[in-house]
């Protein structure tokens, strides 16, 4: 995670200790909050590993909701550790990867520069598809997202993703000539440049587009170290619906 230091505000590794260092559930989440945190409790977790931590790079005074968060994984003795850049970015486990092994991208490359470190990635379908055939096989049947802009070809070939807030990496996807242009957070600003540059867009929501990292994070535990040292996880569902 040392690369990312410099370009990602949020303090990624262990945020909040505890006093037991046997670990027997992990939960993974998207966001650290206290409704998270109160189904961390439920399950009887140990330390609960998230996309977006409580910390992100500047002094925060503990008081208010803050307060209360941090009293909340004290008292009940749970563990949070934040994985954000490295957890978008990472090549197998991370969220974008998650979402073009999804659709069988194949010919995959970096995609989506964030301060000169690739976040995102793009490639090509094995078979085109229709916008809306896409959303259904990502996000569910209902093919329900936060919102798709449909200006680009009918038959999609080609598709660069970035999780999360990264609307304006789309003039990279038009630089480049891609069919389709994949992220969370919708942009009124770009309507128009997508209108004008023929390329399609889902907006498919910040939380949807980065549940991909955490579930293949911990199912890579369970397989891996996790199973060795007979860890049980559980992934903790908290939409937002944006």
């Amino acid at each position: 995670m040392e690369q990312f230091s410099r370009i990602d505000n949020s303090k990624n590794g262990l945020q909040v200790s505890r006093r037991e260092q046997k670990i027997s559930t992990a939960a993974f989440a998207v966001d650290a909050s206290l409704e998270t945190f109160r189904r961390c409790e439920d399950i009887g977790a140990d330390i609960l590993i998230v996309h977006h931590g409580l910390f992100w790079g500047r002094e925060e005074l503990l008081t208010g909701y803050h307060y209360e968060r941090i009293r909340f994984l004290m008292e009940h003795d749970i563990a949070l550790y934040a994985i954000h850049l490295p957890l978008d970015a990472h090549p197998s486990l991370g969220n974008n990867a998650g979402i073009a092994a999804s659709l069988g991208l194949s010919d995959v490359k970096p995609f989506g520069l964030h301060k000169g470190i690739p976040i995102g990635m793009a490639g090509r379908l094995d078979r085109p598809m229709e916008l809306f055939a896409i959303q259904q096989k990502l996000f569910g049947f209902d093919g329900n997202v936060i919102a798709s802009l449909p200006f680009g070809p009918d038959e999609i070939s080609s598709v660069a993703i970035v999780s999360g807030g990264a609307a304006f990496d789309v003039d990279e996807a038009i630089e480049k000539g891609y069919d389709l242009f994949i992220t969370g957070d919708a942009s009124h600003t770009i309507y128009h440049r997508c209108l004008e540059a023929g390329i399609n867009v889902i907006f498919a929501g910040h939380y949807l587009t980065e549940v991909w990292g955490v579930k293949l994070l911990m199912e890579h535990l369970l397989k891996g170290p996790g199973s060795e040292a007979g860890i049980h996880a559980e992934f903790i569902d908290v939409p937002t619906g944006l």
